[in-house]
């Protein structure tokens, strides 16, 4: 049984989440509706990152599923080398490297989704197996805000 339910139509908004002066940029196409309640199911995890992903999802974070799977091994390098940068800009994600190595293992197609907790403080990052019954691996990381020079 697929998680994965009717179909959403969101303006194509694109952004920023930022990470001191590197910047992740918001090209996960949305397009799929995950229940919230399904999706605190994933996240009941033992784990730090899936734990403060949970806890932003039930203080009223908003979050959002991709509707297209993606080869495990490759988001497993792009974050391995995002990990390296916000480790010397003096950033420590929360469960990042774990993540890696659990996308390593998994080794098959995995979707994606995000969670921006309420306060805008967090960004969590999750995967899911591609049938959408379990959850892979989660990180997380602090968005750093600049403030505006004008």
């Amino acid at each position: 049984m697929a998680i994965l339910a009717a179909t959403r139509a969101l303006p194509d908004e694109g952004g920023y989440w930022g990470c001191g002066t590197w910047l992740l940029y918001r090209s996960i196409p949305v397009g799929v509706t995950m229940e919230r309640h399904l999706l605190e199911k994933l996240l009941a995890g033992d784990d730090e990152a899936s734990a403060a992903a949970l806890a932003a999802l039930r203080g009223g974070a908003t979050y959002s599923v991709s509707d297209t799977t993606y080869p495990a091994e490759q988001h497993a390098g792009v974050f391995a080398r995002r990990l390296r940068r916000m480790r010397q800009r003096g950033v420590e994600p929360l469960g990042l490297e774990r993540m890696v190595q659990l996308l390593r293992e998994h080794g098959r197609p995995v979707c994606v989704g995000l969670i921006d907790d309420a306060d805008q403080k967090w960004t969590f990052l999750w995967y899911f197996t591609e049938d959408g019954s379990a959850l892979v691996a989660c990180a997380g990381w602090p968005r750093i805000a600049k403030e505006s020079p004008l």
